[in-house]
């Protein structure tokens, strides 16, 4: 008796919690009805987003733009190192990689590559306060939560299968280092709970995702479910915020329980793959978060996204061991990369999936920011390297980066924009900023550039003041007609 009671008072509490959050941190303005987006529907080119996130700052020079190889040797200067890792040449006649990326190299005929994406100048550089900004478009803090552009998609084309979550995040834990500030940007804003990621830590463990708590029946996990809606519906703690957040709030429960109940749940069941295809993309947690991604593609998801994860000092975020550092993540992620993009292929799946590889901001081993930025040096690196863990990329460098884009309507074998080839290896033919990225992606996708909603008395566009301008070379002619 004492145990039930235990477990309705913390049940109680989540709910409480849940309800609060959304009351406090959502503004209550004139949310509901006050949409005053165009109602044309823009032809498309995509269906469906898999954003392949490479958490920490992938260095363009050792990935996806090599300059200048200068192998690791005793006694060699930090400035000349400007790739640790020699070219390989891509089936793109006269585009080359950086050495340990030669399967994404043998699908770049079916995509594209953008090389000139410059990060914000945000003042402190801080991965999350750049991945905020990538993931929303605006930079923080914000007076709203901005939405995810996830949960932008989500809320403006709705799920393409009813069970299947619209917005699906994967390989993100929050119990690591800045979890706060990973949750800030995982999330759907002031559209509403519904519209949220629904989380997978562990792409192994998806299914878990879907059912009851391991021990617990389903005839009781309904009975908790049913209690749940209870508290949630009498609960005094969105007096003072927005029937339209408490009503969301609802249906993303009612979304789950569906989920929950439904056949198609077996579409998180990693182990309904054929083992020589589960072996090809088992390189890890990442690596299965593709495979994921693939069979929800092809099952009915809208967005998807599937993280190398993001903790401080590991994984892309190379302070030190630059080069064994990122020889091992190019091992992580370069045959399951490209294993996605046939599969989807082949499958017929990739004409209306926009795939899309990005990450924060760029390395360097000299250049902290950009060139003319002040900003503090967070890596010691020697003029002369005379110990291996020195030998790479490891300071933040906001000037120059890479983005892949796959199916969606993207021009096959397309290079767009350019690096120097000296330091400071900045973008130096069509920049591209975050604006012009996210109205790409709503391009191919059909949602119109004007699309906004009006909080706290001014409009809020999917792009800051709705100035952001899609890259129309990237889909080889204009596709969005009103």
């Amino acid at each position: 008796m004492q145990e039930d009671n235990k477990r309705r008072e913390f049940i109680k509490k989540m709910a409480a919690a849940s309800l609060s959050a959304s009351a406090t941190s959502i503004p209550v303005a004139s949310f509901l009805g006050s949409c005053s987006r165009p109602v044309q529907k823009l032809a498309s080119t995509a269906d469906t987003v898999i954003l392949l996130w490479m958490a920490g700052g992938m260095a363009h020079t050792e990935t996806f733009d090599p300059k200048a190889y200068v192998p690791y040797e005793k006694g060699v200067e930090s400035k000349r190192v400007l790739s640790t890792f020699p070219k390989i040449p891509t089936v793109v006649d006269g585009l080359h990689f950086s050495k340990g990326l030669e399967s994404i190299a043998g699908v770049m005929d079916k995509g594209a590559i953008i090389r000139s994406y410059k990060s914000a100048d945000l003042g402190h550089i801080l991965h999350t306060r750049h991945q905020y900004h990538w993931h929303t478009c605006y930079e923080p803090p914000q007076s709203v939560q901005a939405p995810h552009i996830g949960a932008w998609i989500a809320k403006e084309l709705g799920p393409k299968n009813p069970v299947i979550p619209p917005f699906i995040a994967m390989g993100q834990r929050f119990t690591v280092g800045e979890a706060e500030e990973l949750k800030a940007f995982h999330s759907a804003g002031f559209l509403g709970t519904e519209f949220g990621p629904f989380l997978i830590p562990d792409p192994a463990g998806g299914l878990e995702s879907v059912r009851p708590p391991k021990g617990m029946s389903l005839k009781r996990f309904e009975a908790r479910y049913k209690l749940y809606k209870e508290l949630a519906d009498k609960s005094g703690f969105l007096k003072q915020g927005s029937d339209y957040q408490k009503e969301s709030l609802m249906r993303s429960m009612e979304q789950s329980y569906r989920l929950l109940n439904s056949p198609e749940a077996k579409v998180f069941d990693l182990s309904q793959e054929p083992k020589e295809v589960y072996d090809t993309y088992n390189t890890g947690r990442f690596g299965l978060g593709c495979l994921l991604a693939k069979r929800l593609a092809q099952n009915g998801g809208r967005f998807i996204s599937v993280s190398t994860e993001y903790e401080p000092f590991l994984g892309w975020d190379t302070h030190e061991n630059g080069h064994i550092r990122a020889k091992k993540m190019k091992e992580l992620v370069d045959r399951p990369i490209a294993q996605l993009i046939k599969d989807l292929d082949e499958s017929g799946h990739l004409d209306r999936t926009l795939v899309i590889l990005a990450s924060e901001f760029s390395r360097d081993a000299i250049m902290e920011g950009r060139p003319g930025e002040t900003v503090k040096d967070q890596v010691d690196q020697p003029d002369i390297i005379e110990d291996e863990k020195f030998y790479g990329m490891h300071r933040h460098f906001t000037d120059g980066s890479s983005i892949l884009l796959w199916g969606g309507g993207v021009e096959k074998g397309l290079v767009y924009g350019k690096t120097a080839d000296e330091r400071p290896c900045s973008s130096v033919e069509n920049p591209v900023v975050i604006d012009q990225v996210h109205q790409s992606i709503y391009h191919a996708l059909g949602i119109h550039p004007e699309t906004h909603y009006t909080i706290e008395g001014r409009p809020f566009y999917t792009t800051p003041d709705g100035q952001g301008k899609p890259i129309l070379d990237l889909f080889g002619q204009p596709v969005g007609k009103s």
